[in-house]
């Protein structure tokens, strides 16, 4: 949810999404694209949480595996990260869509679709350091599926 300004987040940001669409081919992963959902105007908490699940919903591929990035979520080494995408790559889910929640987090009805909620530690981060973080983790996932150096044990 949100728009991510020009400048270094975003330039870095596309810098891991354009390393996994190179890396990504050749082990079976291809990057689709990035949407950037408007965030609810709402005037309650409740409300823009259902409006942007709602937004995220219709947005979805038919039969996507949903994750979404959230700080009540479970938190995985990369390498389980890893397994958790060649899993799904392995059982022919063709689209994996990683969602990033409005400042208010995701709504429950989102989350009940979701298969399964990540977290990137018990704090708080800002959307822009999400998505980098993202980015940068799913990129990680490749080069650790392809046998690639890039991560260390």
């Amino acid at each position: 949810m949100g728009r991510l300004k020009a400048g270094p987040e975003r330039d870095l940001s596309a810098r891991y999404a354009d390393r996994f669409a190179k890396a990504g081919p050749q082990i079976g992963l291809e990057f689709g694209r990035l949407l950037e959902l408007p965030e609810s105007r709402a005037g309650n908490p409740q409300t823009r949480r259902r409006e942007e699940g709602e937004a995220l919903e219709k947005a979805l591929p038919e039969s996507a595996c949903l994750v979404l990035l959230d700080e009540h979520g479970s938190t995985v080494s990369s390498e389980h990260f890893a397994a958790m995408i060649g899993d799904w790559r392995d059982s022919g889910r063709r689209d994996v869509v990683f969602a990033i929640g409005g400042a208010d987090g995701h709504g429950e009805t989102l989350q009940a679709r979701a298969d399964v909620v990540l977290s990137f530690g018990r704090m708080t981060w800002p959307h822009q350091l999400v998505r980098i973080m993202a980015s940068e983790q799913i990129y990680r996932a490749a080069t650790i599926l392809s046998g690639h150096p890039y991560h260390r044990s």
